[in-house]
């Protein structure tokens, strides 16, 4: 059933000239799906049944996919000749010759440009924030990702910006700084997740692929997965004591709890046990568990800040 849903799609994609198809999986779409940090502070604030700041959330979101799809574009094309040396990213479009260098140059100077233009028109302080992403993510592309440790923290300092994006374009009144740092640590979370996968998957090859590599092993990564993994838990479930909107809710949120939990232990036994190498977004969209626990989480919070 499934893939005669699929068929049509396929069947529409095929009709596409090929270079704009390797533009749009440049662009990577399915990794859109990290932007959604954006509506942390909308959704804890409880506004978010409200058009207004909903709509100028949405709209940071769709102007941080932007930004990250350009930052995806400088990505590929600084690591285009590192890429044809992966067993799976040789067959991404830059390094496969599907999609054009100089449609990818284009594409990593309109995007951002148009990005920045738009949210100057709705709200200086998100261009700023933007901007901050931006140049973070530039710099993480030439320099920051080949620096052992400063690379994970760099990613993880990304998401802590899409959560500030969502928070500078509406009126928040009871914001909690513990939201930033889960929010990182569940960041650093996946990042170092990621690391040790990535490390295992090429093996002698690492260091070829990216500087950094030479001076991880697995002993480190474990060491760190550890740690962030309990600092993430901890901090979720403080967050569901100390944060004022939370606290009004006479300690429900608690309840939400487990759902976290579990979310991160079958993160951990998909890349332990099922030896699962790909980007956590990707994961996200392949693990029915996974993906069911952040729908239910999703879920319990909604009920929690909005129905009870």
């Amino acid at each position: 059933m499934m893939e005669a849903v699929k068929a049509p799609f396929k069947s529409l994609w095929g009709t596409i000239p090929a270079p704009v198809r390797g533009l749009i999986r440049t662009m990577r779409p399915k990794q859109w799906a990290k932007n959604g940090f954006v509506y942390a502070g909308i959704l804890f604030d409880q506004q978010m049944l409200e058009a207004e700041p909903f709509a100028r959330v949405t709209l940071a979101f769709v102007l941080l996919c932007l930004s990250a799809s350009a930052i995806y574009v400088i990505n590929d094309l600084v690591d285009i000749e590192r890429d044809r040396l992966h067993p799976r990213k040789r067959e991404r479009p830059l390094p496969s010759g599907q999609l054009p260098v100089p449609w990818a140059v284009g594409a990593a100077i309109v995007l951002p440009l148009l990005a920045l233009s738009i949210a100057l028109l709705v709200s200086p302080p998100l261009a700023l924030v933007l901007l901050a992403y931006l140049a973070l993510h530039i710099a993480y592309s030439f320099w920051l990702k080949n620096i052992v440790l400063i690379d994970v923290f760099a990613i993880a300092a990304g998401f802590i910006l899409r959560v500030v994006a969502g928070i500078v374009v509406i009126d928040v009144t009871h914001f909690s700084p513990w939201l930033y740092l889960c929010a990182g640590l569940l960041a650093l979370f996946l990042a170092v997740g990621k690391r040790r996968q990535e490390l295992l998957l090429l093996a002698d090859d690492a260091s070829d692929h990216r500087a950094a590599y030479k001076s991880y092993n697995m002993a480190l990564l474990d060491d760190m997965l550890r740690m962030v993994t309990t600092g993430s838990v901890i901090t979720y479930m403080l967050y569901t004591i100390e944060a004022q909107t939370i606290r009004s809710n006479e300690y429900k949120m608690l309840l939400t709890i487990p759902f976290v939990v579990y979310g991160i232990f079958r993160y951990l036994y998909l890349i332990h046990v099922e030896g699962e190498g790909s980007a956590p977004d990707e994961l996200l969209f392949k693990d029915w568990p996974l993906l069911l626990s952040v729908v239910a989480w999703v879920a319990s919070v909604g009920v929690i800040l909005y129905l009870l």
